[in-house]
């Protein structure tokens, strides 16, 4: 049934293609058909994956596709089960919205044929990297993948900025796919067999382990956006349309988490204490860089770009925990880590995803995407307003939601150090919750400037001052995904119970301790050590503001006026705070972190009084130009080579031909 049900997805996505090939033509079989299909298709994935991981099952076949000689295997297992929900989740919820989001493309100057098409396939490829069981199928799925969401970042291609992106996105994704390759080839050579069971049987050197890690580190890294391979990712998902992005963001990024554990947990068969201190070290920079980078930024989708990257952060560091306790023979603590990381996973999808599904509604009313443009949006949009203020309680780890319990999850992992024999890892890896410490209060302030910008206040701008609330399928998709950030915060135990057969595949051992006290306490190691029930802190919360409304509800009316303004005019938009002031004093302490070019210009008249002060800030990341410029010109001065063979001539051509054909017979011969 399970591989019915995600035979079904695949298949539906791939329909929700063809039917979008005729989508210019008529636009109601993109809105209605096309993401009809795409919602059939998430719900089917969500069961295939949940009827696995339920059943703890491992469902094999083969389909005659491929090479003469290599069919494609397919295998469906609680690991990619799992993934295969998060991926349906998010179909489906923008299955409802985007219908009236792309309404604005309807009779503009891009392609709504384009849009479905890559959709369905990008949806469809992520799908079969996860049930893909041997090398070649793998490949070929992550390129379908890779390749569709070019075509998706590069829609609005008569923007430079999208097209720029486009490449870069392009460039990095096959030098991280031609990693992976490397990696999978090496591994085929030494099981003999390209199918990833050969491999699995494979007992491999610390040397060979190591490099075959690293490998896969690199190219699923460079998917993923790890600090220092992350800057594609802040030009790439902010250009795409909203609902796009929340599938690049919330779940294109997990399947990259995907592959890392696939090669590291499941084919490499003992992993290697500094393997998980690497990726350790790699995570929680990661985490710091990508939520001071966050932090800084006045574009609403490119703040939640460079989040992802600190939330990719965050469940490597729970990876490389989980990697770090499993080698060193604390299986247990190491089962805590990765349950941990896939439950982060999970969370991340569903309020990332929010909250690009919020700043596409923003978008779509308001055409402003810059923080310093907005404001007072809350009385104009209160349905998007509310969606929007519980993913950011949710990416803030503020309890009861839903990313409060991962984080504390991971934090319990890290406080089991002491039980480590190394003195340098009992040091490490305090450290390294002292940096996730870190990047949770950054996070808060980040998302605080967020949502204190651009919906409290009073509107900067016209276009903002006219908002008006989105359709109702728009608020239906944000409303599914806000759901899911309360319940999957107020239920963890019923949610660790339900992933508990992946770590029992993986790693030959679950947490049975985790729901020792029942339903209402999660308690990861043991009751005496530590222990959350979220519902009576929902019911803690309740009763506070219920005992606030009744104080309030027999006093006076209060009045509202405007406050002593010391003679001056009224408070106007102008006197709010802006983003840029909101983070200067993060900019100050963190400034060696950036290339920052300031500038003030003050305009004076001819009686040398100020008439207008400019201020200019620009801030660039130094990977930029240590690492991916250098790549960019390296390919485009390859390309230019290249290029001078195309003369023109005839005479040249025929004559590369019969040269070739004297160094063929010359080779053969």
């Amino acid at each position: 049934m399970a591989l019915f049900f995600i035979g079904l997805a695949i298949a539906c996505a791939l329909m929700a293609s063809g039917v979008s090939l005729l989508a210019d033509r008529y636009p109601v079989l993109l809105r209605y058909v096309s993401f009809s299909l795409l919602g059939c298709a998430g719900v089917s994935a969500t069961l295939s994956g949940g009827i696995v991981v339920a059943e703890n099952l491992t469902l094999t076949t083969q389909l005659p596709l491929g090479l003469p000689w290599l069919a494609w295997h397919v295998r469906l297992d609680p690991l990619s089960g799992f993934f295969c929900m998060i991926i349906g989740i998010i179909t489906a919820s923008i299955s409802l919205y985007a219908p009236g989001y792309v309404r604005e493309f309807l009779h503009g100057q891009y392609s709504l044929a384009v849009l479905g098409l890559f959709t369905g396939l990008f949806i469809a490829g992520m799908l079969l990297v996860l049930i893909a069981d041997d090398a070649f199928f793998f490949m070929i799925a992550w390129e379908i993948m890779s390749v569709a969401s070019y075509f998706l970042v590069a829609y609005q291609h008569l923007q430079s900025a999208n097209r720029r992106a486009a490449f870069l996105y392009l460039l990095m994704a096959h030098i991280g796919a031609l990693f992976i390759l490397i990696a999978l080839s090496l591994f085929a050579y030494l099981g003999g067999n390209a199918s990833f069971d050969a491999m699995r049987a494979v007992s491999l050197s610390t040397t060979w382990g190591s490099v075959l890690f690293f490998l896969a580190l690199i190219g699923f890294g460079m998917k993923a956006g790890l600090v220092p391979l992350h800057a594609w990712l802040p030009e790439a998902h902010p250009v795409a349309p909203s609902h796009i992005s929340a599938l690049m963001s919330g779940v294109m990024l997990k399947v990259a988490i995907y592959g890392l554990i696939r090669v590291s947990v499941d084919l490499i068969d003992k992993p290697h204490w500094t393997w998980g201190v690497v990726l350790l070290s790699i995570g929680a920079i990661s985490a710091v860089l990508g939520i001071l980078y966050a932090l800084m930024q006045n574009d609403v989708k490119r703040l939640l770009a460079y989040s992802s990257i600190e939330n990719i952060g965050i469940i490597c560091i729970a990876l490389g925990l989980s990697l770090l306790f499993t080698a060193v023979g604390r299986p247990l603590i190491g089962s805590l880590a990765l349950l941990a990381a896939l439950y982060h996973a999970l969370n991340h999808a569903v309020f990332k995803s929010l909250l690009f599904l919020g700043a596409g509604a923003i978008l779509h009313t308001t055409h402003e995407k810059d923080l310093e443009r907005m404001g007072g949006l809350l009385k104009r949009l209160p349905y998007t307003g509310f969606f929007f203020l519980i993913g950011v309680l949710s990416i803030s780890a503020l309890p009861p939601f839903n990313g409060f319990v991962s984080e504390w999850l991971l934090f319990q992992a890290a406080l089991q150090a002491p039980s480590l024999e190394s003195g340098v890892l009992r040091a490490l890896i305090p450290l390294s919750a002292a940096l996730l410490a870190l990047t949770s209060a950054l996070s808060v302030a980040c998302f605080v400037k967020l949502y204190g910008i651009a919906f409290l206040g009073q509107p900067r701008t016209r276009h903002v001052k006219h908002a008006r609330e989105t359709s109702w399928g728009m608020k239906v998709g944000q409303g599914f995904l806000a759901v899911l950030c309360l319940l999957l915060g107020i239920f963890p135990t019923n949610m660790i119970n339900f992933l508990d057969t992946i770590p029992q595949t993986l790693l030959g051992v679950g947490l049975p301790s985790a729901s020792a006290e029942g339903w209402l306490w999660l308690t990861p190691i043991a009751s005496h050590v530590a222990s959350y029930s979220a519902p009576l802190v929902v019911l803690s919360i309740m009763g506070v503001w219920g005992l606030v409304y009744l104080f309030l509800r027999g006093r006076k009316q209060t009045r509202y006026t405007h406050p002593w303004d010391c003679g001056f005019s009224e408070p106007s938009a102008r006197m709010q705070y802006t983003s840029t002031a909101f983070a200067m004093p993060m900019r100050r302490i963190f400034k060696p972190l950036w290339r920052i070019d300031e500038s003030v210009e003050d305009t004076k008249n001819s009686t040398l009084q100020s008439t207008a002060i400019r201020y200019q800030l620009a801030l660039t990341d130094h990977s930029w130009y240590v690492l991916y410029e250098p790549i960019g010109r390296a390919v485009l001065w390859i390309a230019r080579l290249v290029s001078r063979l195309q003369t023109g001539n005839i005479r040249v051509y025929l004559t590369y031909s019969f040269f070739t054909l004297i160094i063929l017979l010359w080779v053969i011969t």
